[in-house]
């Protein structure tokens, strides 16, 4: 093995670090509040005498975190596309950490009321504003900094700080409901976890302002400065995705559909079914959910790594096709109430998710050029959050307050996963697409390439 392929992987692997222990970090931020949601939020925050009732009021506040996170993809994919990527990301993981802290601080509906709730959500804002800027960055500098062979493997480990900030998340949780008691996990054992964060927050900083910006972004950046030198004036990134890359947009919000909705099923409601419905403890679902996000977190790089050999498109629908089917087996398993019954649907679940996930970074990555990257992925991920993400916990909480049983939930989780099977059955294959050059130079200069990405 020569010193250049050495240093070379050497870099890409610390660039990959980088991104997998911040976005890890932030995603355990945003997890957190979803779990506590389930957990305590609905009784400290949003007191009501219906127990299903306060748990849907706290996963409305869950979803307004989603709400912002198009407006953060947007700004940060403004700025990103613009000075870099390695800023924004800097900038996102100090936002996330801030919030979470934050909300370990602060005083409950008992002590200040109708406040209590308010600077609540405020703090779910700026998270989800934070995270909307997050993905974007964090999957871009690994794509572009690594070759175009083996990107969907490397650009999957960011994908992989999802399970991993959500067995952070739940395993921090599990451990102090398995050491505290019921009262005192209610009364202050909860505020751990989110004060924990500002030490996370430190040490991912110091590793994520080590990493180098990305090549290819600016060797674009040179390009735009002379162009400008020449008198080219150019639109800004966001107005430019929606001009030329308005199809990419709507493939990367179908991609992530069945995706997304899949997921917060799996997991944040999961965790509301078997306390409030089937009536557990919650050390069971907490549980089954820690041990399918540690399978989750080993095989989504496995999945990037076959999306390098046959495609991202026929992994992605081993995933969505799968999913639609698991639909309807998955609550039957749960509903056995029998702990190894449930650890094995959720971990069935999230690996059928991860086929999904894991070619994702990749996929979406390539379908925009250099100059709208970070904007046109950050915009489709994050639209397909408010859509899909966000509204799945309190759609699949009304299902079961409405019916009391899981088959509309079911219905609804196997109608996502077949929306995202068909997007990315019309959609152009990517994969061994030059990332430093532009869509129109590879259309024009590599047809057959192209054509054989096609048939991928």
């Amino acid at each position: 093995m020569s010193d250049a392929t050495t240093q070379s992987r050497s870099g890409i692997g610390r660039i990959v670090g980088a991104s997998l222990i911040g976005t890890t970090i932030e995603w355990y931020d945003f997890f957190l509040y979803g779990s506590a949601a389930a957990l305590v939020f609905n009784t400290l925050f949003f007191p009501s005498a219906d127990p299903l009732v306060g748990t849907l009021i706290a996963f409305i506040t869950y979803a307004i975190g989603f709400a912002a996170r198009p407006l953060g993809g947007i700004v940060f994919g403004h700025f990103g596309d613009k000075v870099g990527r390695k800023k924004l990301l800097v900038l996102s993981l100090l936002m996330m950490g801030g919030a979470t802290f934050a909300m370990g601080l602060l005083p409950t509906y008992e002590n200040i009321g109708v406040w209590a709730p308010i600077l609540l959500t405020v703090l779910r804002l700026v998270q989800g504003f934070a995270l909307g800027g997050e993905w974007g960055g964090a999957v871009l500098i690994v794509s572009e900094h690594g070759g175009d062979r083996h990107r969907g493997f490397w650009a999957s480990w960011p994908q992989a700080g999802a399970p991993g900030g959500n067995l952070l998340a739940t395993g921090v949780l599990a451990l102090l409901a398995a050491v505290q008691s019921e009262a005192d996990f209610q009364a202050w054992g909860w505020r751990i976890p989110f004060l924990l964060s500002g030490l996370l927050v430190v040490i991912g900083l110091w590793i994520r302002v080590s990493v180098s910006e990305s090549p290819v972004f600016l060797e674009a950046q040179a390009k735009a400065e002379a162009a400008a030198a020449a008198g080219v004036k150019e639109e800004a990134p966001v107005v430019e995705v929606f001009r030329r890359s308005w199809r990419e947009v709507l493939s990367a919000i179908g991609t992530r559909f069945g995706e997304n909705i899949s997921y917060y099923i799996l997991t944040s409601f999961l965790l509301v079914y078997v306390t409030v419905h089937l009536e557990l403890p919650k050390s069971t679902a907490l549980n089954a959910v820690l041990i399918g996000s540690a399978v989750h977190f080993v095989t989504i790089p496995l999945w990037g790594a076959l999306s390098d050999r046959i495609g991202r498109r026929p992994v992605t629908l081993i995933g969505s096709a799968g999913m639609a089917i698991w639909a309807f087996v998955f609550f039957g398993l749960v509903d056995s109430k029998s702990f190894v019954v449930i650890v094995l649907a959720v971990t069935a679940g999230l690996l059928l998710h991860g086929a999904m996930y894991g070619p994702q970074a990749a996929f979406i990555s390539e379908m925009f050029d250099t100059k709208v990257r970070y904007s046109g992925a950050s915009m489709g991920s994050q639209l397909a959050s408010i859509l899909a993400g966000a509204l799945a916990p309190i759609i699949a909480v009304e299902l079961l307050k409405d019916y009391g049983t899981s088959t509309p939930i079911s219905i609804y989780l196997c109608a996502a996963a077949v929306v995202t099977t068909i997007t990315v059955a019309v959609t152009r294959e990517t994969l061994g697409r030059d990332l430093s050059r532009g869509r129109d130079e590879t259309q024009a200069e590599e047809p057959s390439a192209v054509t054989a990405g096609d048939r991928a």
